[in-house]
């Protein structure tokens, strides 16, 4: 292995311990909001269940992320340079301005950028583009159907019983909910770096003739993204915890629970989906069951505006690093 290649593998964990970093406050910005765990435990909380996901889920994602956005014969050493400056960049700027953006899309952003660069638009993976972008759109509105269904479903079977009892219950639900969407966020989102890794060791003929996930490769993933987790993007925490809609437990619950199914269903599937997306729609579902001036729209508004311009922004920030790495 070069040193080229080490500094690379490197750089793509840095990626991935930013992805935890920038997401953790989905992970626990509704437990934390809701005071049912302080900020220290819950960071805990969610890094643990993002480490053990590797237990639960294949590497469907990963075999996505890997060769199923660009072609992988165009990758090499500067394609992947490009990509994670990209992603890494874009991930910084909307950390430093609060915006709760996909870490998922900036690197897919990213990989389109320098593949753009260095081959055309002939170099992109046309069927699993569509199916990302696709899942820009839908990932939010399935988020929010399913906070909405959650959210009818335990307000109607809990609609006798007393307020405190009930704030009872689900200050230990939510517990179960966190540790799920904890779950799924690992298990969706370390994939994206696992592909990534596992691609640069193919294009540069360590992994033999046939393209894999070496196993060390997701120990080191979810480990990377569960060390981030545990440093915290808290500008991130108030905007989701707060700021879209305020939650109690029962809210927080319906949340997390909606977001945590739609995240096992596309990582069984492959499809490397927004967790960010997923908890915000979410949130907003759960939101308006209430009334719909209890969702802010305003600021749900800037967050859409900021999903919209991720893939292009990482894109072009990718391409700027591509070309000036390669003059």
């Amino acid at each position: 292995m070069t040193l080229a290649v080490l500094f690379l593998i490197i750089l793509a964990l840095t990626f991935d311990f930013l992805n935890g970093f920038h997401d953790s406050a989905n992970s626990i910005a509704t437990v934390v909001s809701t005071r049912v765990l302080s900020p220290r435990i819950a960071i805990i909380w969610a890094a643990f269940f993002n480490f053990i996901a590797f237990l639960f889920f294949g590497l469907h994602v990963a075999n996505t992320i890997g060769k199923g956005i660009i072609d992988i014969s165009i990758i090499d050493k500067s394609v992947i340079f490009g990509t994670l400056i990209g992603a890494c960049g874009w991930n910084i700027i909307t950390w430093y301005f609060a915006l709760p953006t996909s870490s998922s899309h900036a690197l897919i952003g990213g990989m389109m950028g320098a593949a753009l660069v260095k081959a055309g638009p002939q170099s992109l993976v046309w069927s699993g583009i569509l199916k990302t972008v696709a899942f820009i759109f839908i990932s939010p509105v399935a988020g929010l159907i399913l906070g909405l269904v959650f959210g009818t479903i335990v307000y109607w079977l809990f609609r006798k019983s007393a307020p405190l009892k009930v704030d009872h219950i689900f200050r230990k639900g939510q517990l179960v909910s966190a540790a799920l969407y904890s779950m799924g966020h690992g298990g969706n989102d370390a994939q994206k770096t696992m592909g990534i890794i596992a691609s640069l060791l193919f294009s540069a003929g360590l992994l033999g003739a046939k393209f894999h996930v070496p196993f060390w490769t997701v120990i080191a993933c979810h480990a990377a993204i569960a060390l981030g987790t545990m440093f915290g993007g808290w500008r991130i925490v108030k905007t989701m915890g707060q700021r879209v809609a305020k939650l109690r437990p029962l809210d927080g619950f319906c949340a997390e629970s909606g977001a945590a199914v739609m995240l096992f269903v596309s990582s069984a599937f492959g499809i490397p989906v927004s967790t960010t997306h997923t908890i915000t729609g979410a949130i907003m579902g759960v939101g308006s069951l209430k009334r719909m001036s209890a969702v802010r729209w305003g600021v749900a508004g800037n967050i859409i505006w900021a999903w919209i311009l991720t893939i292009p922004c990482a894109a072009v920030i990718s391409a700027l690093a591509y070309f000036l790495v390669t003059r």
